[in-house]
C-alpha cells in the first residue's frame, strides 16, 4: 500500500474506520469520506499522528454532487486514485416487508445501492484516465442470503454484488479489478445499535456461525487491503465471505 492513494466512504466508523487506519498504518495515502465530516477527521488525525497521509472529506453517498466533490479532492490532493473501498450503508429496523414505508425502501436503496454506483462512476472515471485502479464493493452476508425482515437491506445488498460483478467485466481489460466482500456479523456500531434495539439477539447469531462469535472490523479491513494488493491480481467480480462460516452453514 506504500504511496497507494486509498478513498474510503463510511470512512470514519465500522469497516471503514478499521480500512483507514490499516491502510494508513501500510503506506497508503487515505481519504477518509463520510456524512459525519468530524469523526472522519478524528480518523484522519489519527492516521497522521501515526506518521501517515490523510485527509477528510464530507461525502452523502446519495448525492451526485457530493461524490464527485469528494473524488475531484482525492485527485487533487494526491494527483491520482489507485483505490477505493466503497463501504457506506444502512440498515433499517428488524420490518415486515409490507410495512415498510417508500420513505424508508428509498432511503437505504439510495445509499446502499445508488451510493455504490455513484462512487463507482466517478471513480471509475479518474481510474479510466489512468488504465488502473481496484474497487472494492461492501456487500453483506445478506448479498448472498435472505433474511427475515430485512428485504429492503438485503435487495441493496444482492444489487451490490450484480453491479460488482457486471462491472468488473467491463473493466478488468481496461486494467481496473472490481470486486466485494461479503462481511457476516461484524463489531461495529450498525451492529452494536442492531443489538441495543433488540433487532439481533446475540448468542443465537454467534451460534449461527461455525467460528461462534462476532468478527472484527478489522479482520474485514485485511481482506479489503488484500483485494487492493497485487497479491490478489487473478481475482476478478469475486464476492468474498468474510463472515465466520455463515454461508456455509
Amino acid at each position: 500500500m506504500e504511496n497507494k492513494v486509498v478513498f474510503i466512504t463510511g470512512g470514519a466508523k465500522g469497516m471503514g474506520e478499521a480500512t483507514a487506519i490499516l491502510a494508513g498504518e501500510r503506506g497508503a495515502k487515505v481519504v477518509v469520506a463520510d456524512v459525519d465530516l468530524k469523526t472522519a477527521q478524528e480518523v484522519a488525525d489519527r492516521i497522521k499522528a501515526k506518521g501517515g497521509e490523510a485527509i477528510a472529506v464530507k461525502c452523502d453517498v446519495s448525492k451526485a454532487e457530493d461524490v464527485k466533490a469528494a473524488i475531484d479532492t482525492a485527485v487533487a490532493t494526491y494527483g491520482r486514485l489507485d483505490t477505493a473501498f466503497n463501504n457506506a450503508g444502512i440498515q433499517l429496523r428488524d420490518t415486515d416487508t409490507a410495512n415498510i414505508t417508500e420513505e424508508d425502501f428509498d432511503r437505504v436503496l439510495n445509499i446502499n445501492l445508488k451510493g455504490v454506483w455513484l462512487c463507482m462512476k466517478y471513480e471509475l472515471l479518474q481510474m479510466r484516465k489512468q488504465g488502473s485502479g481496484a474497487i472494492v464493493n461492501n456487500s453483506s452476508i445478506g448479498g448472498l442470503i435472505g433474511g427475515h425482515g430485512r428485504s429492503a437491506y438485503i435487495a441493496t445488498k444482492h444489487g451490490v454484488l450484480g453491479l460488482t460483478k457486471s462491472t468488473a467485466m467491463e473493466y478488468a481489460p481496461k486494467g481496473i479489478r472490481i470486486n466485494a466482500v461479503c462481511p457476516g456479523t461484524i463489531e461495529t456500531p450498525m451492529v452494536e445499535n442492531m443489538i441495543k434495539v433488540g433487532d439481533l439477539p446475540v448468542e443465537a447469531t454467534k451460534e449461527w456461525a461455525p467460528i461462534k462469535r462476532f468478527g472484527k472490523a478489522s479482520e474485514v479491513a485485511e481482506v479489503v487491503l488484500w483485494l487492493f494488493s497485487p497479491a490478489s491480481s487473478y481475482v476478478i467480480g469475486q464476492p468474498i465471505s468474510v463472515d465466520g462460516g455463515i454461508s456455509i452453514s
